[in-house]
C-alpha cells in the first residue's frame, strides 16, 4: 500500500509550564510537559499517541490544535504553519480541526438540548442555513448510532456512552479534515468502551477521517489506529505501523506496556514485565535517556546521552541506545 502524503508535520514540539513560588510568586522551575516532540499525521490515517498519566500526550493534542501555546516547535497542517496565524486567522482555521474531549459528561452544556449543542457548531462556522440545520443535525445523530427523536433531550437523559457519541457528532458537525480523540474512551464502562472504538472505527472508514487517537492503554488503540507512538515523560520513545509494534516492539519501555496487555489467543500469555520504581518529575527529568531511571537493560551511555529516534525497521523508529548497538529488545 502507498504511503500517503502528510496532512500534520510536528517538529521539535516543547512545552514547559511555569513552577512559581515564593514571596514574589516568581518562577523558580518548569514542568517540561513535552520535550523535542515530532511526528507526522497522514491523510486518511488514525495516528494513536500512547502514554501512562503523566507521560504529555493530551498537551500534545492540545498544542496541535493551539489550545496551549507551544514554547517552541512547529505545526504544520496541510502545508500552513498554525504558529503563525493571528487569533482571528486560527478561529476560522478550527473548522478544519476539531477534537472529542475525554469527560462526556463535562463537555457538554446540562442546560441545552443536544440539538442545540449540535447547532451551535454549525452556526460558529457559518455551515447552512439556519433552516437546514436541523435536518443536518438528525443526519449526525443517526450517523454515531443515536436517533433524531433524542435530539430535544438533555445531556443528563443520556448514559456516558450516549453522551460521547453526541460530542462525536458535535466534532463531525463541520465536517473537519482532523480530529483529535483526547482519551475518548477512558471515562467509559469497559462494555461501552469496544462499542465507541468500534464507531470511532467505523467512521474512520466510512469518512476517511485523519485522526490523532489518544490512550493510555495500548489495546485500546490496537484495532482503530494505523500507526502508533509511544510517549514518556515528554518524549516519543517509539513510532511504528501497529502490526508491526504489537508484533515486535523495539523499545524496552513498549514492551513493558505491551506486556500488560491481553493476547486474543485463549491461554497464550505475554510474559509480564514490572518497571520498578515511579515515574520521574517532569521538573527534574533523568539525564540522558528519560526512561532509564526504570528501564531494565539501562547501561552507562543512557545516562550520558539522548537517544535520538532512527529507523529499525519499514516506518519502525524507535529511541534507544540498545538499538544502535546492535541489541534491539
Amino acid at each position: 500500500m502507498s504511503i500517503r502524503e502528510d496532512l500534520l508535520r510536528v517538529d521539535g514540539l516543547v512545552k514547559h509550564f511555569p513552577v512559581r513560588g515564593g514571596a514574589l510568586n516568581r518562577v523558580v522551575n518548569h514542568v517540561q510537559a513535552v520535550s523535542d516532540v515530532s511526528f507526522t499525521v497522514r491523510r486518511g490515517e488514525v495516528l494513536g499517541l500512547v502514554g501512562e498519566s503523566g507521560s504529555g500526550k493530551t498537551t500534545v493534542g492540545r498544542l496541535v490544535l493551539r489550545l496551549e501555546e507551544a514554547t517552541a516547535g512547529t505545526v504544520e497542517f496541510d502545508g500552513t504553519n498554525i504558529m503563525q496565524l493571528s487569533k482571528a486567522e486560527m478561529r476560522r482555521f478550527r473548522k478544519r480541526m476539531q477534537i472529542i474531549f475525554q469527560d462526556p459528561f463535562a463537555s457538554l452544556n446540562p442546560r441545552e438540548r443536544v440539538r442545540t449543542v449540535i447547532g451551535h457548531a454549525l452556526a460558529l462556522h457559518n455551515i447552512g442555513a439556519p433552516a437546514t440545520r436541523g435536518d443536518r443535525a438528525i443526519e449526525l445523530m443517526e450517523q454515531v448510532g443515536l436517533s433524531a427523536a433524542q435530539l430535544d433531550r438533555f445531556p443528563h437523559e443520556f448514559s456516558g456512552g450516549q453522551r460521547q457519541r453526541i460530542g462525536i457528532a458535535r466534532a463531525l458537525a463541520v465536517n473537519p479534515d482532523f480530529i483529535v480523540a483526547d482519551e475518548p474512551v477512558s471515562a467509559l464502562d469497559v462494555s461501552v468502551q469496544a462499542q465507541v472504538i468500534n464507531l470511532l472505527s467505523d467512521l474512520k472508514d466510512e469518512l476517511d477521517l485523519t485522526m490523532l487517537f489518544i490512550a493510555h492503554d495500548l489495546a485500546v488503540v490496537e484495532h482503530v489506529c494505523d500507526r502508533v507512538a509511544v510517549m514518556y515523560l515528554g518524549k516519543i520513545m517509539e513510532i511504528a505501523p501497529a502490526a508491526a509494534l504489537y508484533d515486535k516492539p523495539n523499545h524496552p519501555y513498549t514492551e513493558a506496556l505491551l506486556s500488560a496487555v491481553p493476547t486474543p489467543e485463549p491461554g497464550k500469555k505475554r510474559k509480564r514485565i514490572a518497571l520498578t520504581g515511579d515515574i520521574p518529575s517532569p521538573i527534574d527529568p533523568p539525564s540522558g535517556c528519560v526512561f532509564r531511571s526504570r528501564c531494565p537493560r539501562a547501561e552507562a551511555i543512557c545516562a550520558e546521552k539522548t537517544p535520538e529516534l532512527e529507523q529499525v525497521g519499514p516506518d519502525h523508529f524507535s529511541a534507544c541506545h540498545l538499538t544502535r548497538k546492535g541489541q534491539p529488545s
